[in-house]
């Protein structure tokens, strides 16, 4: 069979075209979508996210803030910055750069984003909010592997996945977003035995672990879909510094029937992912304003989620 690259891009592209139309009837409305960034101590790699974002905020509209403060601030005045940003009835949404400085605990940071305002879908109620399948602002990493998986038109029910990584952020919602979407699922970690036994069974691999190459052509079957979620920086033979993925896409290429190139798979769709979730909150803080405030019934809307 043909294999094919699954180009994040024009995903990303079309995923845009629709939120700056949800924009445009936002702001006709007088409600304007506003994204806080914040980030705590200095981080090159943080820059350049900080700088993707920005530009696709530009690109439907949305206004970007922002917020940036010193390694050496405490716990307790971060907090308190979030908090303020709760209940500024100007921001729509805030996202929390990672990573921040050792001394302040993330998880009690993202506990602290309201969650009609977790438009990064890290909130402990967003994620829980999955496994009872409100997928409104999930994680946006895992929701835009899941719709790169969409983008192949695989019917997803009764679809075998294999997710590669259990982490709180990309795995496991992966895992939940997937079987609401009636597939079945199985999950591999750091203590599976023979992680190759279930991934070559998988119509579809997703591989998020942090680790360059390490999915090879050799443990998907032929056909399968290989949705890869690592960033690495290498070093080439000639010295310089490449951006690879967890997958060995010159081997996994040969097999796979769907591939995510890095970069230019996962990552574009994260981004308008971002965005989407943003005016999803907004939508939202609009809808709660009417009903409790104005005394009016809610906002008639049909919500797109994944």
């Amino acid at each position: 069979m043909p294999h094919s690259n699954i180009n994040g891009r024009e995903v990303a592209d079309k995923l845009l075209e629709q939120i700056r139309k949800d924009v445009v009837a936002l702001k006709k409305e007088n409600w304007f979508p506003k994204l806080v960034s914040i980030k705590v101590g200095q981080n090159d790699s943080v820059d350049l996210y900080i700088r993707n974002q920005k530009r696709n905020a530009e690109k439907v509209d949305i206004e970007f803030v922002e917020r940036h403060y010193p390694a050496d601030i405490s716990l307790e005045e971060v907090t308190a910055a979030i908090m303020h940003l709760n209940v500024d009835p100007s921001v729509t949404g805030i996202i929390l750069q990672r990573p921040v400085p050792e001394h302040i605990p993330i998880k009690a940071l993202q506990e602290t984003i309201h969650p009609m305002k977790d438009v990064e879908g890290m909130h402990p109620r967003s994620i829980g909010n999955i496994v009872y399948g409100d997928l409104m602002l999930g994680p946006c990493t895992a929701v835009a592997s899941v719709e790169l998986l969409k983008s192949t038109g695989l019917k997803l029910e009764g679809l075998e996945a294999c997710v590669i990584g259990h982490s709180e952020i990309v795995g496991k919602p992966i895992a939940f977003l997937l079987m609401a979407e009636g597939a079945t699922v199985t999950v591999c970690h750091h203590m599976t035995r023979e992680v190759t036994v279930h991934s070559r069974r998988a119509d579809a691999v997703f591989v998020a672990v942090g680790k360059a190459g390490l999915l090879t052509g050799d443990m998907i079957k032929p056909g399968a879909v290989v949705i890869d979620i690592g960033i690495n920086v290498i070093e080439t033979e000639d010295g310089k510094s490449k951006v690879v993925g967890d997958a060995d896409y010159e081997s996994c290429l040969k097999t796979a029937g769907w591939i995510t190139p890095v970069p230019g798979g996962v990552g574009p769709v994260t981004l308008a992912t971002l965005m989407r979730n943003t005016v999803t909150a907004a939508q939202r803080l609009q809808e709660h304003y009417h009903l409790h405030f104005r005394g009016g019934a809610p906002v008639e809307r049909q919500y797109r989620p994944i």
